[in-house]
């Protein structure tokens, strides 16, 4: 009797070596095996996997979000195919244990080992049951004009932190991540060339197709299967171009990585990679709606640009060409960004000194959990004057003070009666932080299809155009966002169009600069400076020479001392190499005046002075 393994086994001969050995198909064999390799390897190859903690009690902080708000915006599909295998593959790959019988990769306690955060299955907002910033995106591809059902990141993926304080995790909305997103494509890349084994296909097979599935469509899913392999699945998280500075966890070269995936993957433009070398820290997003300038960076002015151009940096899909469908054709849910998402984030009118910031709020310190000190009080009223004195400068006044609301900083109100936060930009010259993210946008290039009618042309290579980095994205996200408004029906009117954007204009700039946000929450944001190089606010107001040249991230536990996270982990941030430096915002007197360090922005604080100012940063 031949058994259903058996059978699978002699499919699978035929299929990949014919009736009889020869050259070709033993060729197509090896490279099966060789690209699941190279998958892996183009995804960063020993990729650092987060072990996690077993929390027995799960807190969500009062940030100004019910429940249900929270629940639709963690899952809230942007359009995006972030994991470019389909839904049905995601769901039914095995784990890339030795075991055959290893449990399946989308199981929550194995995604929370790269960081991900576990999220109750809801038959409305999570019917699969995946971790938080997962969503569904079904439809049709625009490129293709064919189905689509895969399994795309939303903003929540990378921007909700987790802090856990001996076995009770804190869960914060538009927190830090502390993810990997280098293990985990390695780790699926793995899964999805050990699926061809003939130990493990025929389970995946009945997941996919059902247990009654033909041979025949056996064979056809197993030749998809080979054929993604042998292909690498290159577009996965598009970390494409060689070399590079290693992200780790917690960090991403965002703006790169954007770059690469619209216009290298999405327009077939391979000379447009570059290599990852200026990885950031996921920014804090509770205030972000309200700022002039949106962008971490501030170099993007309107909101609905920064959304959709992070939708298409993570894979959403968008057409470049006339045919099959018009060009500037997306996945991208317009209308859904601006009321699924930004509305929740901004709230549902102006900030103000009685209210605050409406929408999703800064998390206030969890007394409850970390309680304060016996000389607290004395401690942050001190730290309070060295604020003034410090940091206000730069970071403006802070929220809960009456000076705050009355800055110069707040622009006049626009025709809607609304007013935004002019932050200021601080000259990387000055606060002496590594340089690449700044240096990096401000100077790159990209090369586009004079049919996309981009302007601002500034040299040609072949039939190709060459344009600024940050202006070509801004008018490109601008024309899919506007191909949008103007096929709905009827087509958005200018009023909406104007309230859909944030009420402001569609404004791209690099500046040599860094944004010095207000420092409501920020507890709750290590690691520090836009790098994430160094891990506490102790550390971060001590003199360079006491900044740790090398720690290591991984363990969410939480140092209510020095602020941050505890020291260990899997991931080892080294801050001599370019793009993750430690320099800069240094409160240090110069041994020598003449020669100061560079981003010395004070005097150094003594450890009775940093300890204070700490205590009251924990207050914001």
């Amino acid at each position: 009797m031949v058994t259903k393994r058996r059978k699978y086994a002699l499919h699978l001969k035929w299929l990949l070596i014919g009736r009889a050995w020869s050259p070709a198909s033993l060729a197509f064999r090896l490279s099966v095996v060789l690209a699941g390799f190279a998958f892996t390897t183009s995804l960063g190859a020993g990729g650092v996997m987060q072990q996690p903690a077993s929390p027995t009690n799960v807190i969500w902080p009062e940030q100004g979000w019910t429940p249900a708000v929270r629940a639709g915006y963690h899952h809230q599909s942007q359009g995006t195919l972030t994991i470019p295998i389909p839904r049905s593959w995601f769901l039914a790959l095995q784990q890339p244990e030795i075991s055959s019988s290893a449990g399946l990769f989308s199981d929550p306690a194995y995604l929370d080992r790269f960081g991900f955060i576990p999220s109750p299955r809801d038959p409305a907002t999570n019917p699969d049951g995946l971790p938080v910033g997962f969503a569904r995106t079904s439809g049709n591809d625009p490129r293709t004009g064919q189905p689509v059902d895969q399994i795309g990141f939303t903003c929540a993926a990378c921007h909700t932190g987790r802090i856990d304080v001996g076995s009770t995790s804190l869960l914060i909305d538009g927190g830090p991540a502390l993810i990997d997103l280098g293990a985990f494509g390695t780790s699926l890349g793995l899964a999805l060339s050990e699926t061809l084994s003939p130990l493990r296909f025929p389970r995946f097979a009945d997941r996919v197709l059902g247990p009654n599935h033909s041979a025949l469509d056996a064979l056809r899913l197993y030749k998809d299967v080979g054929r993604a392999v042998k292909q690498g699945l290159a577009t996965l998280f598009q970390s494409l171009g060689s070399g590079g500075t290693k992200e780790g966890l917690g960090r991403l070269d965002a703006l790169n990585r954007i770059g690469n995936t619209v216009f290298a993957d999405g327009m077939g433009i391979p000379q447009n990679n570059v290599p990852i070398t200026a990885p950031v820290a996921f920014p804090h997003i509770w205030d972000v709606s309200w700022f002039a300038w949106v962008q971490y960076n501030g170099s993007i002015e309107q909101p609905m640009v920064r959304n959709a151009g992070e939708a298409m940096g993570v894979s959403a899909a968008v057409n470049y060409n006339e045919t099959p469908t018009p060009r500037f054709t997306s996945t991208i849910p317009v209308g859904g960004l601006y009321y699924n998402i930004e509305r929740l984030l901004a709230g549902p009118r102006q900030p103000s000194a009685a209210d605050g910031f409406t929408g999703l709020r800064a998390p206030r310190w969890p007394e409850n959990i970390l309680p304060w000190g016996p000389d607290h009080q004395e401690l942050a009223a001190r730290g309070a004057e060295l604020y003034r004195l410090h940091c206000q400068g730069c970071h403006l006044p802070a929220p809960n003070t009456p000076e705050f609301w009355s800055s110069n900083n707040w622009t006049p109100a626009n025709s809607a009666g609304e007013r935004y936060l002019d932050l200021n930009m601080i000259s990387i010259a000055r606060i002496g932080t590594d340089p690449a993210q700044a240096t990096g946008m401000a100077n790159r290039t990209v090369l586009a299809s004079p049919a996309l009618g981009l302007t601002g042309e500034i040299g040609t290579s072949g039939n190709l155009r060459r344009y600024r980095y940050g202006e070509a994205l801004g008018q490109l996200v601008g024309l899919v966002v506007n191909h949008w408004y103007d096929s709905q029906n009827p087509p958005l009117t200018a009023a909406d169009r104007l309230r859909l954007n944030g009420y402001r204009s569609n404004g791209i700039r690099a500046p040599l600069d860094y944004k010095a946000r207000p420092l409501d929450g920020i507890w709750a944001t290590a690691p520090y400076l836009h790098n994430g190089s160094v891990p506490t606010l102790w550390a971060l107001l001590s003199p360079y020479a006491e900044r740790p040249t090398v720690f290591s991230l991984g363990n969410r536990q939480f140092d209510p001392i020095n602020v941050g996270y505890l020291n260990g982990g899997s991931f080892s941030l080294d801050t001599r190499i370019a793009g993750n430096h430690n320099t800069g915002h240094l409160f240090e007197t110069p041994a020598d005046p003449a020669h100061p360090r560079l981003g010395i922005i004070g005097p150094t604080l003594s450890r009775d002075e940093r300890r204070a100012l700490v205590e009251y940063l924990k207050t914001l």
